[in-house]
């Protein structure tokens, strides 16, 4: 690398505030000027002090036609990864939730899971005018999370549950799409770039009406779950269109809320959640342990970094009892892309003991550590294999 190139790199990571250390360096070209001033009018006001931060986002976030416009141009030179890392650091360190409520706004947002967590924390105080706007953002992000992890959670649980019904002639939803594409691989066509089907490998539709496993998903609403209230509800939603499984859906702070019967839509269902307040897991649980009718066809997912404002003694009595009742009981920690979350580690520990593993777990993750709770596998196990137990 050319040492100009260098120097460049440096003024653009540094900003504003180091640009006299590379007085020598030459000036920015137009297009690393633009570039520099979208990241400086976010990140500069950490080297000005209080009262350069009072004014750094009162310069971004008095109106949102100017947030407007800087989402724009930040679309325009990063990347949508890139820009949604830009979005996240604009609400937390200028304080710019509140312009969320206005829908221009959120039309030129760039929509993700994060940005779907903040406005359900905002939801009591969208105004009218915002709420279409803001139940399309929620539309098009649970879309996404759908098309990314609807059909391998599909073969997943399909694959679990009907091991012995394989077969080459699946309807096209019944399709193992993962197992198609291996056995056809040698079908491969290079000057095409595909590969040609032959022959389809699936399940073949269960005959009995009745659901033959039960899965009852227990989601903490607190504010630091986000993340994983969004996943969780919409592969919730998705489970519930397998007849293969019952799925019953219940979200928790010092309450409790069943939604199961709002999981046709996964808009509406993210918009019944309130993310906030407290938390008490030992009353949660002690609901979800009431919903279970047959202990050894039962699959009790608890969602929570288990910071536990309630009895803990208590939760674990009855995490205990649901264990030695034949309950297949799994505790994710995060169901998130958000790296390794903060959790009570003690408590963790103490399920695991019980025999309920606790680790945090991907959202891609998610199906294939489902199937193995449905197989009656041992989770713990599978989670080590994949790195998924903390330390």
């Amino acid at each position: 690398m050319e040492e100009s190139e260098r120097l460049r790199r440096w003024r653009m990571v540094l900003g504003a505030p180091a640009a006299m250390a590379f007085v020598g360096a030459g000036t920015l070209s137009k297009a690393d000027a633009d570039i520099d001033a979208a990241l400086g009018a976010l990140y500069d006001a950490d080297n000005a002090g209080e009262e350069g931060r009072r004014k750094r986002s009162a310069g971004l976030g008095a109106s949102a036609p100017s947030v407007v416009r800087w989402l724009g141009d930040i679309r325009d030179y990063f990347p949508t990864p890139v820009v949604q890392v830009l979005q996240r650091d604009a609400v937390s360190r200028l304080g710019l939730a509140r312009l969320l409520l206005e829908p221009e706004l959120l039309d030129a947002a760039e929509p993700d899971v994060h940005l779907v967590g903040t406005l359900l924390s905002l939801r009591s105080a969208l105004p009218e005018r915002t709420k279409e706007t803001a139940r399309m953002v929620v539309r098009r992000v649970v879309d996404d999370i759908e098309r990314r992890l609807e059909q391998s959670l599909r073969s997943a649980v399909l694959g679990a549950v009907n091991r012995s019904t394989r077969t080459r002639t699946p309807r096209l939803p019944d399709v193992d799409w993962d197992r198609t594409i291996l056995a056809n691989l040698r079908n491969y066509q290079p000057e095409q770039r595909t590969v040609i089907i032959d022959r389809l490998i699936g399940y073949a539709r269960a005959r009995r009406t009745a659901a033959m496993h039960d899965v009852i998903l227990l989601i903490d609403q607190s504010g630091s779950m986000a993340s994983s209230v969004v996943y969780a509800g919409v592969l919730g939603a998705s489970l519930a269109t397998m007849t293969a499984v019952s799925t019953q859906l219940i979200v928790f702070d010092t309450s409790v809320v069943d939604l199961t019967d709002d999981l046709d839509d996964p808009v509406e269902l993210l918009f019944g959640i309130q993310l906030g307040g407290g938390t008490d897991i030992d009353r949660a649980v002690g609901y979800g342990a009431s919903l279970v009718r047959r202990p050894t066809d039962t699959v009790f997912v608890l969602i929570s970094d288990l910071i536990e404002g309630g009895d803990q003694s208590s939760l674990v009595a009855r995490l205990r009892a649901l264990v030695e009742s034949g309950v297949c009981v799994v505790v994710l920690l995060a169901l998130s892309d958000d790296g390794t979350p903060a959790y009570d580690h003690a408590l963790a520990a103490t399920c695991a003991e019980l025999g309920a593993p606790a680790f945090a777990c991907t959202p891609d993750a998610f199906p294939e550590l489902l199937a193995t709770a449905l197989r009656r596998e041992d989770v713990g196990r599978w989670a080590a294999t994949h790195g998924l137990v903390p330390g």
